[in-house]
């Protein structure tokens, strides 16, 4: 895999995700960006105003829905079209860990290209994942959303 550092100070994003709290939790907003690698992807994420919780981590996924509108409610499930279990869905994703309400998260996949995850949405969730719990880790409610687009 060629250098990621190189290929970001290169390469602008192909898709990302506006992402914006729902009613309960209007202050969580920040951006998910995704770049296509030859071998992969890599999704970087910046967000801020999580809520305070006792362990101030966050599960986030991507979801099969294609909505984030009505509080959340058409966002389907992870996103798992090779019918996988959980913790093993392309949709799943490490956890956002909270520090003052801001978290930040870089990581590398191929459990997904960016053409199969165009128009689905990231969420994320009050509850740490569990890794263990079916069908989606025990995550608890959806406090923020944001549907993925395509860049250009």
């Amino acid at each position: 895999m060629e250098n990621a550092f190189k290929f970001l100070t290169n390469f602008k994003p192909v898709a990302f995700a506006n992402i914006s709290g729902g009613k309960e939790y209007p202050d969580i907003n920040g951006i998910v960006q995704f770049y296509q690698l030859p071998e992969g992807v890599i999704v970087l994420a910046d967000i801020e105003g999580l809520p305070k919780t006792d362990t101030n981590i966050f599960a986030f996924h991507i979801h099969e829905g294609e909505s984030c509108e009505n509080n959340f409610e058409n966002t389907g499930g992870h996103f798992n079209p090779t019918n996988q279990p959980h913790p093993n869905h392309a949709g799943d994703m490490p956890p956002l860990f909270a520090n003052n309400g801001n978290a930040w998260l870089a990581f590398f996949t191929q459990r997904f290209n960016i053409k199969e995850i165009i128009g689905k949405t990231v969420i994320i969730h009050d509850q740490p994942d569990d890794f263990v719990s079916q069908p989606a880790g025990n995550s608890g409610t959806q406090i923020a959303c944001g549907k993925i687009l395509k860049i250009g």
